[in-house]
């Protein structure tokens, strides 16, 4: 935001331009918002708690097996509420299960930290990130599942196999006793339905090429209406639990792009992509998700998503491009820990329970996951030829 101020103020940006480039992220805003009530809403009514429960009791004792599963319904959360629901919602609750159970902790941390990015263009609901890439041109659920479906998998798989070999001399240990049992209370089974109704209408939106934002929003506020409602709570904790911060974070992202736009830098980086795609248009797409993955570590995801979706809108780049540039802006960032808002989220989350992980430990065990699924995500997506012709 203070950037954003300074480049109006110094009138590299007209205030009126900054009104437009900041309107152009009501959809996101929603979405956002929508998606922060239906995470912070599962996470006061015990929902995560007993997902992390149900996977720790089905463990039964074995640290590999409570691994497995804790990336399984990582993955579902990711999924279906967004990586940052992952990162901020569901990391405290696996923590407090493997504390539990005697567990080392930082494996299934890392869980969360990587598969929130990794499975985070399974869905268009997956990831904001979606949003900005394809703002106003979101494709609609079938196409996007044509083109995605094959990419996500190969790079959940590969995160998963990555993580259990890096981690498995941490898993070796037995778990030291059964985790207590945890029931979902009766709003929370009310939450958890009305969470999967959201969903439903998410899904239902993305299929139809429905506009997320709104329909988003309106699902969040309308479940979290009635299940205070019913609970006769206050809705303040809720209010107060959800991290609103994030959404002047992405309006000035909107303005910093704007000045990108108005110096002719987005307008040379579409070129040469166009450029290089009328030499070599796999060529292209390899060095389209590549450069994405790289800059998303250098200067976070969202503006790279910012200066793709900017590229995008001009209506020049194949389709193959547009949809490297996406796999790189979500899949890129488990590098390094200021790759995404959902691992910048995640740390935070760590840090509040004393444990801290350096840029280089993240790094060096981002480098071991990521590149292989990076590869095997856009291989699927250029040889398969879901990312040209065939794409949406």
């Amino acid at each position: 935001m203070v950037g954003a101020v300074v480049l109006v103020a110094s009138s590299l940006v007209p205030f009126s331009d900054a009104l437009t480039a900041i309107a152009k992220g009501t959809d996101v805003y929603l979405f956002l918002a929508g998606m922060m009530l239906l995470a912070e809403l599962a996470r006061q009514h015990g929902v995560f708690a007993w997902l992390a429960a149900l996977a720790a009791r089905h463990a039964n004792g074995s640290a590999p097996r409570l691994f497995a599963l804790v990336f399984i319904v990582g993955t579902i959360v990711t999924i279906f509420l967004s990586n940052d629901a992952t990162a901020v919602v569901l990391t405290p609750a696996v923590y407090a299960i493997v504390k539990a159970a005697g567990a080392e902790a930082m494996p299934f941390l890392f869980v969360c930290a990587f598969i929130a990015n990794a499975a985070s263009f399974a869905l268009p609901i997956s990831n904001p990130a979606n949003l900005v890439v394809f703002a106003g041109h979101m494709p609609p659920l079938v196409p996007w599942l044509a083109t995605f479906a094959l990419p996500s998998a190969l790079a959940i798989a590969a995160t998963f196999i990555a993580l259990r070999l890096s981690q498995r001399a941490s898993l070796r240990q037995p778990l030291a006793g059964p985790v207590a049992t945890s029931t979902l209370s009766h709003t929370g089974r009310i939450a958890a339905c009305g969470i999967g109704v959201a969903i439903a209408v998410m899904l239902a939106s993305s299929a139809f090429a429905i506009p997320l934002g709104l329909p988003t929003f309106l699902a969040g506020a309308l479940t979290a209406a009635i299940v205070l409602a019913l609970d006769w709570r206050s809705p303040l904790p809720l209010l107060k639990g959800v991290t609103w911060s994030v959404l002047p974070l992405v309006a000035g992202l909107f303005v910093l792009v704007e000045g990108l736009i108005r110096t002719g830098v987005v307008p040379r980086l579409t070129e040469t992509l166009r450029t290089l795609t009328a030499h070599s248009p796999t060529t292209a797409g390899w060095i389209a998700g590549a450069l994405a993955a790289l800059a998303s570590n250098l200067m976070n995801n969202l503006p790279v998503g910012l200066i793709a979706g900017s590229a995008v809108s001009s209506g020049t780049l194949p389709r193959h491009v547009t949809n490297a540039l996406l796999i790189g802006v979500d899949l890129g960032p488990n590098l390094s820990v200021t790759g995404s808002l959902a691992t910048i989220l995640w740390l935070v989350a760590l840090r509040r329970e004393g444990h801290h992980v350096s840029a280089w430990q993240f790094l060096r065990l981002g480098v071991l996951v990521t590149l292989p699924a990076l590869a095997l995500a856009l291989a699927a997506l250029l040889i398969t030829g879901n990312g040209g012709r065939g794409g949406f």
